[in-house]
């Protein structure tokens, strides 16, 4: 069953599995969005994004909360068992001979910048670890995130990294496990590889 609760001008709302193939054209629009600054430069297409969400829809565990102002959606997170992802995704862990039937992969955490600073993103993480903790069998979440290294040409002046956020949510980056995604940077037309960096929270302790 889908939620709804309100607060003064913002909607939150959520969804699981089947249920996220109706907001497919707002989250798409979304990622597009956010993506699009440093680090990802993220040239993205409808199109693409709407194939790719097709994993979080056909997962029956999957979960979506979305933040909306009026009708634009201005914030999403979304998580998924591990061992519904993509293969990129799974591979480090399974390269690894860790139990990936334990494990929750959270997805992107969202919000454009007019929206952030407002205790959101806590919220966000708040809900994906209480969804994976509702089912009583995974031990650990985890998430990536684009490694552009120290001095790419896109970076912003006052770029702030997130991991100091990340480290007080209890986070721990994994630097071993490691990934690689292929996505066009802004104004390319053909995908390049980016490495990807892990983060692991156990939900046991």
């Amino acid at each position: 069953m889908n939620s709804v609760d309100t607060i003064p001008l913002l909607t939150f709302i959520t969804k699981k599995g089947k249920e996220i193939e109706s907001v497919f054209d707002d989250l798409a629009a979304l990622r597009i969005a956010v993506f699009h600054d440093y680090p990802y430069l993220y040239e993205g297409t409808v199109a693409y994004e709407k194939e790719y969400l097709k994993t979080y829809a056909n997962a029956d565990r999957s979960f979506l909360f979305a933040v909306y102002d009026g009708k634009k959606m201005v914030g999403a997170t979304t998580c998924i068992p591990l061992k519904d992802e993509t293969t990129e995704v799974r591979k480090p862990f399974e390269d690894s001979n860790m139990d990936i039937n334990s494990i929750f992969y959270f997805g992107e955490s969202i919000l454009l910048s007019e929206y952030r600073g407002s205790g959101l993103g806590h919220r966000f993480f708040d809900e994906r670890e209480e969804h994976a903790r509702s089912f009583e069998n995974y031990n650990l979440t985890c998430f990536c995130s684009v490694d552009r290294g120290k001095d790419h040409s896109e970076k912003p002046v006052d770029y702030r990294p997130n991991d100091v956020f990340w480290t007080k949510r209890g986070y721990i980056k994994a630097p071993l496990l490691e990934s690689f995604m292929e996505w066009p940077d802004i104004g390319e037309t053909e995908s390049s590889s980016k490495k990807m960096i892990f983060w692991t929270k156990s939900l046991t302790e």
